[in-house]
């Protein structure tokens, strides 16, 4: 499989509604949900459940738990499928949200994390 990058969900997202759109479901609680397969050829598709277009600093610490455990999930997925862990991109122009951390997402390798 040759995979592109990984593409960002929350289900605050007015089109988000069906759980078999994505790979990785991170709920509020930190628990993961993941589909038998991977669901796209091109890209794997994380979701986070509620809404996470705000600065990171405003985000609660349950939100900051789901953006780590996204974090180490594009890291590990990342080594498996030789996939840039920078390849990240939103799922449509309103969602994630313009206010999304994306920094959060990436692990630094040389330097841990971010």
């Amino acid at each position: 499989m040759g995979f592109e990058g990984f593409v960002i969900h929350n289900t605050a997202c007015e089109k988000e509604t069906k759980l078999e759109k994505w790979d990785f479901i991170i709920r509020r609680d930190g628990s993961v949900s993941t589909s038998s397969v991977l669901l796209d050829s091109e890209n794997i598709h994380i979701c986070l459940e509620g809404d996470f277009n705000r600065d990171y600093d405003a985000m609660d610490k349950e939100q900051k738990i789901q953006l780590f455990t996204a974090s180490k999930i594009i890291a590990e997925l990342s080594k498996r499928y030789s996939i840039s862990p920078l390849y990240l991109f939103p799922h449509s122009e309103t969602c994630p949200g313009a206010y999304f951390p994306w920094n959060a997402l990436v692990i630094y390798p040389a330097g841990g994390y971010h």
